[in-house]
C-alpha cells in the first residue's frame, strides 16, 4: 500500500545553518561618513566637472522624451495609441506640437543657463533666447518631415529586402538614427549646448550608429544595417548617399592637445552626391573628398581623395585551403 503524501503545510524543512549571520556588531555604518567627506573633498578640487548649483541642468530623460514626441509628430499614426483620422488629425498634431514647444523651451533654458554658469558668461537673456530658439525648432519640423520622406524612399530603392515604407519606419535602425540626427542637427545649428549630443548619443545607444549632430547630410540618405557606423562632426555628405555597416567617416590621428586647436577645423571627409560606401570601410581626413558617383568597396582604408565616378576595390586576397 503506497504511503499517503503529507500536506505541504505539515512538511518540516531543516533550518539552514549559516556561519556568517549578520549581527549588529558586524555593521560598518560608522565608516560611511568618512567616505562622504572624501567625496566632498574630491568634488571641491575638481576643475573639469561639477554641478553643485541651484541652476538646473538639462534632463537626459526629458530630452529623450522630446525625441520620441517629435517622432510621433513626424510620423503621425505610427507611434501613437490614439486612433487618427481626418476629423482629429489637426487637433492631435496641434496639441502634440504645442506641448513639444513647451518641453523644448524648458530644456533649452536649462542648457543655456548651465552653459553660462559653466563658462562664467554674462547674462544673455536666456528666457527670450529659449523661446526664440524653441520656435525655430518647431518651425524646422516640416522641413525635417520632407527630407525624411527622401530618406525613406532611398531605403526602398536601395534595399530589395524591404517590403514597404511602414517596414522602414518601424524597423530600420538607419532611419531611426537619421531621424534623430536630423532633429539634433537643428539644435546644433542654433548653438544650443549639450542637447544635440544627448540626442545623438541616445540614437547611438539604441542603434549602434554614431552620427555627430554637427555633420551635414543631404537628402536621400540611407544607412543599410548600420551597426558600427561612425560619422564625425565636420563630415559633409551630399545627396543620395548609401553606406553600410561598419563604415567610419572620421578624422586622422590627432595629437593630445588638439582639442582646442582643431575644434573649428574640418577634420572629417566630404562625400559627394550618389556615392556608395560598402561595409567596414574607413575614410579619414578633412581634405579627403570622395567624388560624385564613386563606389567604395568593403574593407577599404582611405586617407586620400577619389575622383568622380571611380570604383575603389581591394585586390582579391589569396585564400589558403588545407585539410582540417
Amino acid at each position: 500500500m503506497s504511503q499517503q503524501a503529507k500536506p505541504f503545510s505539515d512538511t518540516v524543512f531543516p533550518t539552514p545553518q549559516c556561519d556568517h549571520v549578520l549581527t549588529t556588531n558586524a555593521s560598518r555604518h560608522d565608516k560611511v561618513p568618512g567616505v562622504v567627506k572624501k567625496l566632498l573633498n574630491s568634488w571641491s578640487t575638481k576643475d573639469c566637472y561639477d554641478h553643485i548649483s541651484p541652476v538646473s541642468i538639462p534632463s537626459q530623460e526629458k530630452i529623450v522624451e522630446i525625441v520620441l514626441q517629435a517622432r510621433r509628430i513626424l510620423f503621425p499614426g505610427y507611434f501613437t495609441r490614439t486612433k487618427l483620422h481626418a476629423a482629429n488629425l489637426e487637433y492631435y498634431i496641434g496639441k502634440q506640437t504645442t506641448d513639444l514647444y513647451d518641453k523644448v523651451v524648458e530644456q533649452i533654458t536649462m542648457a543655456i543657463r548651465h552653459d553660462c554658469r559653466r563658462n562664467n558668461l554674462p547674462c544673455t537673456n536666456c528666457d527670450e533666447q529659449s523661446h526664440r530658439k524653441g520656435l525655430a525648432i518647431i518651425e524646422s519640423l516640416p522641413g525635417i518631415a520632407a527630407i525624411l520622406a527622401t530618406d525613406i524612399r532611398a531605403a526602398l530603392d536601395g534595399d530589395p529586402a524591404t517590403m514597404s515604407p511602414d517596414e522602414v519606419i518601424f524597423c530600420y535602425p538607419g532611419l531611426l538614427a537619421t531621424l534623430i540626427f536630423r532633429i539634433a542637427h537643428e539644435f546644433y545649428l542654433l548653438d544650443i549646448p549639450v542637447i544635440p549630443r544627448i540626442m545623438t548619443e541616445y540614437a547611438h545607444s539604441i542603434t549602434g550608429i554614431d552620427i555627430h549632430p554637427g555633420a551635414t547630410i543631404g537628402p536621400g540618405f540611407f544607412i543599410d544595417h548600420g551597426t558600427g557606423v561612425v560619422i564625425g562632426e565636420t563630415t559633409v555628405i551630399g545627396k543620395n548617399v548609401r553606406i553600410y555597416q561598419g563604415v567610419t567617416l572620421g578624422a586622422l590621428s590627432l595629437p593630445r592637445d588638439a582639442g582646442e586647436k582643431m575644434r573649428n577645423m574640418k577634420r572629417h571627409p566630404t562625400i559627394e552626391d550618389n556615392v556608395i560606401i560598402y561595409a567596414n570601410t574607413t575614410i579619414l581626413g578633412g581634405k579627403t573628398v570622395i567624388g560624385e558617383g564613386s563606389i567604395i568597396g568593403g574593407n577599404i582604408w582611405l586617407t586620400e581623395s577619389v575622383a568622380t565616378n571611380t570604383k575603389v576595390l581591394l585586390k582579391r586576397p589569396e585564400l589558403i585551403y588545407s585539410e582540417s
